[in-house]
């Protein structure tokens, strides 16, 4: 079990793998009040930088599910870099249909909502392993600015226009799906080139380390091709944010409530 092997090539030197850089999470931290103790459930946890430093900051207990068996590795050594290995436990799975033995405070899936088939599936899904009064976050795309044609959204990875929505859409769709936003913290056109720009010095040590592997040929093509393509499109139209979510309090006779998922 294992991503492809072009991701664990092009960003085996990230701690972090989407466009966050390490003070959005510390933001992002402060932003949740994380209690000590706060339990954290992380699908798609990749090499534990958010589980990691928030177990260092805030004192919370958590567990990291990744497919990747470098990323969780790197976790692990995160882990015991920040003297923090007891608080948080990263495991080799799939995150797909994983729900959490033990209800969490934070149930998070941070830019891997492919495994629930779409940010829709993938709240569905965290909302199984969140305890009561508990906080999803979900990490998701959207258009800072429409493209004006189809083939610019596949410039910018997106297999069509409909793949994102607009930033004030996206928040209405998670509103729609029974949801409060209770908080963000949005990517920034530099933190998007800190998760895309290192990947390109990666790829060039790689290359000169190894020349006549069998990605050889794909990893210079993409080396070639990729700062001018991200500069053009993905740095100009898209954004990506993390969003807080909580159930949408439901009220009763007499100013009783409960949340839409009781």
């Amino acid at each position: 079990m294992d991503i492809p092997r072009f991701f664990n090539i092009t960003e085996s030197e990230h701690r972090i793998h989407n466009p966050f850089t390490p003070d959005k999470f510390v933001t992002l931290g402060a932003a949740l009040r994380l209690k000590p103790g706060a339990r954290v459930l992380d699908l798609g946890s990749g090499s534990g930088e958010m589980l990691c430093t928030w177990a260092r900051d805030h004192g919370i207990v958590g567990t990291g599910i990744d497919m990747s068996p470098l990323f969780t590795a790197q976790a692990k050594l995160r882990a015991k870099e920040l003297g923090v290995a007891h608080q948080v436990d990263f495991i080799h799975d799939d995150a797909s249909g994983y729900i959490a033995e033990e209800k969490a405070d934070v149930a998070a899936c941070v830019g891997a909502t492919w495994i629930g088939g779409g940010a829709a599936g993938t709240i569905a899904l965290l909302a199984k392993s969140l305890c009561t009064g508990g906080i999803i976050l979900i990490g998701e795309p959207y258009w800072r600015q429409l493209p004006p044609t189809e083939d610019i959204a596949r410039k910018c990875l997106a297999s069509s226009m409909s793949d994102f929505l607009s930033l004030p859409e996206l928040l209405e769709s998670f509103g729609n799906l029974g949801y409060d936003v209770v908080e963000m913290v949005l990517a920034n056109q530099d933190s998007w080139d800190r998760y895309e720009a290192a990947k390109w010095l990666t790829m060039r040590r790689w290359l000169e380390e190894n020349p006549d592997d069998e990605l050889a040929e794909e990893i210079r093509s993409t080396l070639s091709t990729e700062p001018v393509r991200h500069v053009t499109y993905t740095r100009e139209y898209v954004g990506w944010g993390v969003f807080a979510l909580m159930p949408k309090l439901v009220s009763f006779p007499c100013g009783s409530v409960a949340t839409s998922e009781d």
